[in-house]
């Protein structure tokens, strides 16, 4: 009888205190995918619906990363920007660390300082703030580098979030003009290569790792090891160990926001720019000699907002003049035909070979209801799709046929987190703080529809049978099991 009791106490146990630690280290989790291996998640939550702790934070975009018994992420308070690192049982706020602030950039009113997401390897963790650089910090607060960056020219401000590979912090710095891939060292944050490139324009798709069948077979070699980063009109691939772009894919939308997914050798990836990107939706941009023809009325040789008429040519005059001039050369002229000839869609590629693969790499193309900002989901052989409307796709991964389109009902709103998914479920948090639980599967299943009361940009993080959802003032972390006291 004692010993039943005892075996009923263990089990009891076990399922209130969580397993061995797993990691959700960078920007979506492991490798980017939105996706963790846990235990029991709840069907549905609330601010008062199994919440296991909350903790009042300061604003920010960036979304948790959890690494061993930590929690970490940015903020911003008035002029100040910050690095903080939670408890991850408690919730209880460890420290915060301030970092420099050399500039105050541009940011579109959907954007902020500390947007990116930081990334941490269980010793360290590694931030990037666009107004100065990048940071790391040891797990108990202690600073170990800092790496200035910038300025940066990118429309909206910087988005992007670092990841680490093998020894090296990498950062793709897509911006109006100079954009460039970096590495750098994690030891002391020296950069270790730097690449341009060149067709970038604007975005920010934080890249994912590939390994060719055969790269980094044995442990400490990267030798192979690929940094998949979308940019504007093009997918590169570059050796980690090198920076050299291994292969490339033409034919991307003109920019990229979201997060490639990787399964096996297939990447899907979805690019959005305007409306005018959709099938049929093109309009006609004139050659350069034809618009100075009609529309230079100073006859300077280039074309002044201004002068030209209402309508796309002039909306988007500010996103193409690079410079910042005022003024519209050759140059910039070609890069707005480029961009407006772009195509929005969902697409399928074929991952691995050398040298220009456009031609070999499509599997297929969906491009109806494309997201600008949030990133797909593969999750039990459906890919889930909801742009930034709210419009729900499920797709089937192997073909590019739709099972089912439509809002997500109960939960209108703007969406620019990208949605998550662990337990059988998938977890879609709303601008407006409503989260949407569906369960698995291409019939969009709603489980549950919640509200919680407070602005959400950031991305869920979910690890050992809880999710962590961060509101514009609170990091809530929900579970069915509360740890003991």
């Amino acid at each position: 009888m004692q010993r039943s009791a005892i075996s009923f106490l263990l089990a009891a146990l076990t399922f209130l205190v969580p397993s061995p630690a797993a990691d959700w280290a960078r920007f979506r989790g492991p490798n980017g995918s939105g996706v963790a291996e846990t235990s029991a998640l709840p069907d549905s939550l609330g601010p008062a619906k199994h919440v296991v702790w909350k903790t009042a934070l300061p604003p920010g975009h960036s979304s948790p990363v959890i690494s061993g018994d930590r929690i970490f992420l940015t903020a911003f308070e008035g002029d100040k920007l910050f690095t903080l690192a939670l408890d991850r049982g408690s919730g209880k706020i460890l420290w915060r660390r301030e970092s420099p602030r050399d500039r105050h950039e541009k940011l579109d009113t959907q954007n902020s300082p500390s947007s990116p997401t930081p990334a941490a390897d269980g010793h360290n963790v590694y931030t990037f703030f666009p107004d100065y650089g990048l940071i790391s910090y040891t797990f108990d607060g202690k600073e170990r580098w800092r790496t200035r960056l910038g300025p940066f020219n990118n429309m909206y401000g910087m988005g992007v979030s670092p990841i680490l590979a093998g020894d090296k912090v990498v950062l793709i710095c897509d911006q109006m003009h100079d954009s460039f891939a970096a590495a750098f060292s994690q030891a002391d944050g020296k950069q270790a290569w730097k690449t341009p490139r060149p067709e970038a324009l604007s975005g920010h798709s934080t890249p994912i790792v590939y390994r060719p069948p055969g790269a980094g077979a044995v442990a400490g070699n990267v030798a192979g090891i690929q940094i998949v980063a979308p940019g504007s009109f093009r997918l590169d691939a570059y050796d980690l160990a090198s920076g050299k772009s291994v292969w490339w894919v033409n034919g991307l939308a003109s920019e990229m926001k979201s997060v490639p997914v990787l399964d096996g050798g297939t990447i899907y990836i979805n690019g959005y720019n305007s409306s005018f990107n959709d099938p049929g939706k093109h309009i006609e941009i004139p050659s350069f000699a034809d618009a100075l023809a009609k529309y230079d009325i100073n006859h300077d040789g280039a074309l002044q907002q201004a002068e030209l008429p209402e309508g796309p040519m002039r909306f988007f005059f500010p996103f193409e003049d690079a410079n910042h001039d005022g003024k519209l050369d050759e140059t910039e002229w070609k890069s707005f035909q480029a961009v407006m000839a772009a195509e929005n869609g969902l697409l399928a590629l074929n991952a691995g070979g050398t040298g220009d693969m456009t031609a070999t790499a499509l599997r297929w193309k969906y491009q109806r209801s494309v997201p600008q900002l949030p990133s797909p989901l593969l999750y039990r052989g459906v890919i889930y799709m909801i742009n930034d409307g709210g419009i729900l796709t499920t797709i089937d991964p192997a073909n590019g046929q739709p099972f089912k389109q439509g809002r997500l009902r109960g939960a209108v709103d703007k969406y620019y987190a990208s949605p998550v998914a662990a337990d059988g479920k998938v977890f879609f948090v709303g601008n407006s703080g409503v989260v949407t639980i569906l369960k698995a599967g291409p019939d969009q299943e709603i489980l549950s529809v919640d509200e919680l009361d407070d602005e959400c940009f950031a991305t869920p993080a979910i690890a050992d049978g809880r999710i962590y959802i961060r509101t514009r003032g609170m990091l809530y972390c929900f579970g069915l099991s509360v740890p003991l006291a």
